[in-house]
């Protein structure tokens, strides 16, 4: 009979099912690091919240640990490489409080609107400050969103039965989906402008990464009110006071920060600014789904083998993942290198032939969507990918040939944007390795791993040189050189792979030589 350990206080409903389910289960939770890593070795599954640290050390003392249930979205306190080299099955449960975070939202939007903290404490010392108080009415206001998925999405609901009007930014949201939703697509820039609320609805990636910077604030309109249920670290909160005290940000309510716990920070003690500690999820209803779905999901695979909403495993049975394991790599980077270069995706084609077109499509298609969405989403996965894909509207299509190519076997992701169709192609070499062969119309053979840097110049003698001088200069290391044209004197592509990160200072640098185009940080 498997055995799991519940590590963290969760509702008793978890440990019910797993016992229903023929599964031991102890519930032994406030343990230190040590005594985890003592008492860890004899179970096969480990049910968490965000208390317990799954680290390298635990995972080595875990000899019989199969997999590790997050029950809820983050699962930063997982070494999820360190799982994955264990053969260890890290799941989450990314929707089971989408419900409870985006009311509390519209909740923290209704406390600006009315300033209710500040007046309620004011009311509570005795004082009768009526006219102080002077709030503004949700009515017929924008409402600006940052992210329009599965969160989002009900945000937007809420806040359109409160007739606001809603704008929303979000690469992947699609025109169909938009008139669904009842909201308007519209550019960051269009929506800072238009904006009299924003509510960020985001994982922090490195592209959302202060997404609300102290240029993007200057941009609002004077007087918008900003929430933040989503991630610390989207907004400069350096920037955010500044705003505030210039009223610029007319207010401000944060249910999360970049430091949590968040004992100091610079917004604190700031007029019509109003903080929560987390609470996002936070509600009876919630806590209860996610220990429901964590205990089901974690039971299902290990008495029968069923994945769901695992981070580093795909749904496959034992005898595709042989065959299916390197086409997914190939195609997870596919993805991964058409969603970092390219802001606005409609659709995405997965074409397959050759020996690829022979195999389950589903595996390749969610890796593909996997790679791509992983650039906004820290909480996708080859299982969820291709539903977050739909929730966002995304046409999605997979397409076998069966004819002779180039290759004995390859794969082509093409994704459609405003500026027409963008293609790249990979293939297999005989050791299995993925390689790609063609990026945006040009041919070219490359590795796509580590930390690379993507080049598109005019084809000119000495080019080389100075792009190489450049990084030399700046410490940067080259691994691997990778280089193709479309003709002599025409457009070509670089790709090099550098053993350390690139500064913002290095790549501008590198975008001031003569001749580039486009130079940008890829990360595999």
């Amino acid at each position: 009979m498997p055995k799991v350990l519940i590590s963290d206080k969760m509702d008793p409903r978890a440990a019910q099912i797993f016992r229903e389910r023929g599964v031991e289960v102890d519930e032994i939770t406030g343990k230190t690091k040590d005594e985890l890593i003592a008492m860890i070795g004899s179970y096969d599954g480990l049910a968490i919240r965000s208390s317990t640290k799954v680290t390298k050390e635990v995972l080595a003392a875990a000899t019989n640990l199969k997999v590790v249930g997050r029950a809820g979205i983050g699962v930063d306190n997982v070494d999820i490489p360190a799982a994955s080299a264990a053969g260890v099955v890290v799941m989450n449960t990314p929707f089971g409080n989408s419900i409870t975070t985006a009311e509390h939202a519209i909740a923290l939007m209704f406390a600006l609107a009315r300033q209710l903290p500040e007046a309620d404490a004011s009311t509570q010392a005795g004082k009768w400050e009526k006219n102080r108080f002077m709030g503004v009415e949700l009515t017929s206001k924008t409402l600006g969103l940052i992210g329009a998925g599965n969160i989002g999405s009900i945000v937007a609901d809420r806040a359109r039965g409160l007739k606001m009007k809603v704008v929303a930014f979000d690469p992947f949201l699609t025109p169909e989906r938009a008139i669904e939703l009842g909201i308007e697509k519209v550019t960051l820039d269009e929506l800072l402008a238009r904006a009299d609320f924003i509510t960020l609805h985001t994982p922090l990636t490195d592209s959302t990464r202060n997404i609300l910077s102290a240029e993007a604030l200057a941009k609002t309109k004077r007087g918008v009110r900003i929430i933040n249920c989503a991630r610390g670290g989207l907004i400069d909160e350096v920037a955010l006071k500044a705003a505030m005290d210039s009223g610029q940000v007319g207010g401000a309510a944060l249910d999360v920060f970049v430091e949590e716990p968040a004992k100091a920070s610079p917004l604190f003690g700031t007029p019509n600014f109003v903080s929560t500690p987390h609470l996002g999820a936070s509600t009876t209803e919630a806590q209860v789904n996610v220990a429901i779905q964590v205990a089901e999901q974690m039971a299902d695979f290990l008495m029968s083998g069923g994945v769901t909403n695992a981070l580093n495993m795909p749904s496959l049975s034992a005898e595709e993942a042989p065959k299916l394991k390197p086409y997914m790599a190939l195609a997870e980077r596919l993805g991964s290198l058409v969603g970092q270069l390219e802001g606005e995706i409609t659709a995405v084609a997965i074409e397959t032939e050759g020996a690829a077109a022979d195999l389950n499509q589903k595996p390749i298609t969610g890796a593909v969507l996997a790679g791509l969405m992983r650039v906004y989403s820290d909480t996708v996965n080859m299982v969820n990918a291709p539903s977050l894909a739909k929730e966002r509207g995304l046409d999605v299509r997979e397409i076998r040939h069966d004819r002779d190519g180039n290759y004995s076997t390859q794969v082509r992701v093409t994704a459609s944007t405003p500026h027409g169709d963008r293609s790249v192609a990979g293939t297999l070499f005989a050791d299995a390795a993925p390689r790609l062969v063609e990026i945006f119309g040009v041919k070219i053979e490359a590795d796509l791993a580590g930390t690379m840097l993507y080049v598109v110049n005019e084809d000119a003698p000495g080019f080389i040189g100075r792009l190489g001088g450049a990084l030399g200069e700046a410490g940067i290391n080259i691994g691997t050189f990778h280089l193709g044209r479309r003709a002599a004197g025409g457009e070509a592509v670089l790709l090099l792979s550098v053993d350390s990160a690139l500064s913002e200072d290095v790549l501008a640098q590198v975008k001031a030589l003569p001749g580039v185009k486009v130079a940008k940080t890829l990360r595999f």
